[in-house]
């Protein structure tokens, strides 16, 4: 019969969280929970009372917004279903274009492909911000400031996600399977579509919330190239914080909070799918 009690083993207490751990992840949820609770109190007061400390909340918040959606200048409507069809879309091909080349990177054996993974990591190296002015210029060549087509079609493809999808190809998806398919006569875009696409779909939700948030926060680029007739909802708070005499604070965070809606969404959509990536890559390190 087996002892009752067992030894154990030697890194167990690796999984048992000091009482240390707990205060730094309270701490650490309630640093990044505390900005968007700030923007909503701050949304439900008026401008008299945006220095108070402590905050606290008022009963004014749907005034605020009503009259925040009410400044035309603005456009915030306008700019949040901008700024949803550029992260939809960008979302959308970067992780079908990411995905595809991952695969290819990571299965496919073809001249030079070493050579092209070499690039895609240097041009993650390059800060955005040293191509704003010939890519300006190539979008004044295509006719194309002012319109939507200059922020989305220059983020089609990252780098980032190339990388990442091709690391990830490698460790969950073997030799073995993609032969399997080949011998069942499969052509290589069956494989990527009915196998390796099915097996990145963690990674894929992973690199979608990071594009989509990366893309709904973009403010410089749009700043550059778009007007105020077509603005996304970066570019509508530039304009709600950008008052004749004073800023209008309880408008400006009454938009930050709506704002910040849709990253949740989006967030509590994929937030399973994230989580399975980020257990089942633990597993298979």
């Amino acid at each position: 019969m087996a002892p009752r009690n067992r030894g154990r083993l030697p890194g167990a207490q690796l999984w048992q969280a000091s009482p240390l751990t707990y205060l730094a992840l309270i701490l650490g949820g309630v640093l990044s929970v505390f900005p968007i609770i700030w923007s909503f109190i701050i949304a439900s007061r008026d401008n008299s009372a945006v220095y108070e400390m402590p905050p606290t909340p008022g009963d004014q918040l749907f005034t605020n917004i009503d009259r925040m959606l009410a400044n035309d200048d603005a456009a915030f409507v306008y700019g949040l279903v901008n700024s949803a069809v550029v992260s939809t879309v960008v979302t959308i091909s970067v992780i079908f274009f990411s995905s595809l080349a991952g695969f290819a990177f990571a299965k496919l054996k073809f001249r030079g492909s070493n050579a092209l993974l070499l690039i895609i990591i240097m041009t993650m190296m390059v800060p955005t911000q040293l191509g704003v002015i010939p890519l300006y210029l190539m979008m004044v060549e295509l006719g194309w400031t002012g319109t939507l087509q200059a922020v989305i079609v220059p983020f089609l493809v990252q780098g980032f996600g190339v990388f990442m999808m091709r690391q990830y190809a490698m460790s969950a998806i073997s030799d073995e399977l993609i032969e399997a398919a080949r011998l069942d006569g499969c052509s290589t875009w069956r494989i990527y579509w009915n196998v390796v696409l099915p097996a990145l779909r963690p990674a894929a939700a992973v690199l979608g919330l990071l594009t989509f948030m990366q893309t709904w926060n973009e403010f410089l680029w749009p700043f550059i190239v778009l007007t105020p007739d077509t603005p996304t909802v970066q570019y509508s708070l530039k304009i709600l914080s950008s008052g004749l005499y004073q800023t209008d604070y309880v408008a400006l965070f009454a938009g930050t909070a709506l704002a910040t809606l849709p990253l949740l969404i989006v967030f509590i959509i994929f937030g399973r799918q994230i989580i399975g990536g980020i257990m089942e890559g633990a597993v298979k390190s």
